[in-house]
């Protein structure tokens, strides 16, 4: 394959709605393969790019030594704290594809793949439809997600020739970037500015962001799906506001840890289950409604990935609570305090 198609996902039958083109950064890959002399290749894709798993693995094997065995990952991935630690473990070569690391490693080659969308028509609409003017607030956050941080500085720049002042900030240790949100993580918008730009696909992250930071109007620029709006939460705080009531008269509870690398939060799932005698841990990895079916209880709480709750929660046949929703359920703290619940750590 020649340089000049590497990437190009239009020249290999896997390019995405919109025109999109991303990188799959095969020569890095191939780079690895031969400083490692790797006979054995992992590779790793989040569910929405599982499909183009064997394209990418026919794009490896066209450029890689003969003898080298490439393997697919079936196990579910939504973030690089989801990683297959038993293909790990078994190959020369992991690579992780679709996010930023959450932690360095030697062992790992992660591969972002950043979006080649042009985010700039879907900024002007924002600023022509939502965002104060600057003559009027002059302040304003910017935040992206992985897929975009490649036009992160072209971004701040565009918002600065056009008279904002923009604040941004890395959040923490959990993240790799300036200006990076993720599902579980939006310290990066603990910023000194009442409006945030969200620019990004999918209404999660916004939204996630608007509860934590509930004092700052959070403005969604959606380059992927051509959309401009500000975050609502109120529908969201109500959904989980039913569940918490739906718990207060729960005697016994299953307390979720989650054995996935970067999802344990063993310390909390350890202190609910020691002050409830009628709390009973139960360790799991992939976290559903099926796993949880025969289980004899009458609520939930997860200290796994906060997206269970939030995004599942209404699939499962008991409530299902952060550990903060638990503690308005059992009364030790009002209802109108909870929070959305958040990653601050790595592993």
């Amino acid at each position: 394959m020649s340089g000049s198609t590497e990437g190009d996902l239009t020249k290999t039958g896997m390019a995405l709605k919109h025109d999109r083109e991303w990188d799959y950064e095969l020569d890095r890959i191939l780079e690895a393969i031969e400083e490692r002399d790797a006979s054995k290749v992992g590779l790793q894709f989040p569910e929405g790019l599982k499909r183009r798993g064997p394209k990418v693995a026919d794009d490896l094997r066209e450029v890689a030594p003969d003898d080298v065995t490439f393997m697919l990952s079936g196990q579910p991935c939504y973030g690089a704290c989801d990683l297959d630690t038993y293909l790990m473990r078994r190959t020369d070569v992991f690579v992780h594809f679709g996010h930023t690391p959450m932690k360095e490693s030697d062992s790992i080659v992660y591969v972002p793949l950043f979006s080649n969308v042009d985010p700039f028509p879907i900024m002007e609409d924002a600023l022509t439809e939502e965002l104060t003017p600057p003559e009027e607030d002059s302040d304003v956050g910017l935040v992206t997600t992985a897929q975009h941080m490649n036009r992160f500085e072209e971004m701040t720049d565009w918002l600065e020739e056009r008279g904002y002042e923009v604040h941004t900030r890395r959040g923490d240790d959990r993240l790799t970037k300036e200006g990076q949100v993720l599902g579980c993580n939006y310290a990066s918008a603990d910023i000194d500015a009442e409006q945030v730009l969200y620019v990004g696909g999918g209404k999660f992250h916004p939204v996630g962001l608007a509860m934590e930071h509930p004092d700052k109007r959070v403005v969604i620029a959606d380059p992927v799906n051509n959309v401009v709006k500000v975050a609502e939460h109120d529908q969201f705080l109500k959904q989980r506001y039913a569940a918490v009531h739906k718990a207060m008269d729960a005697e016994k509870w299953g307390v979720i840890f989650c054995t996935k690398i970067g999802q344990g939060r063993w310390e909390k799932a350890q202190e609910i289950v020691e002050n409830n005698d009628n709390a009973y841990l139960i360790t799991m990895d992939e976290v559903t409604p099926d796993r949880l079916r025969n289980f004899d209880m009458d609520a939930f709480v997860n200290t796994g990935c906060p997206r269970i709750t939030t995004d599942d929660g209404p699939r499962f046949h008991k409530p299902m609570l952060t550990p903060g929703e638990y503690e308005a359920a059992i009364g030790e703290k009002p209802l109108d305090s909870i929070e959305f619940d958040t990653f601050h750590d790595t592993w």
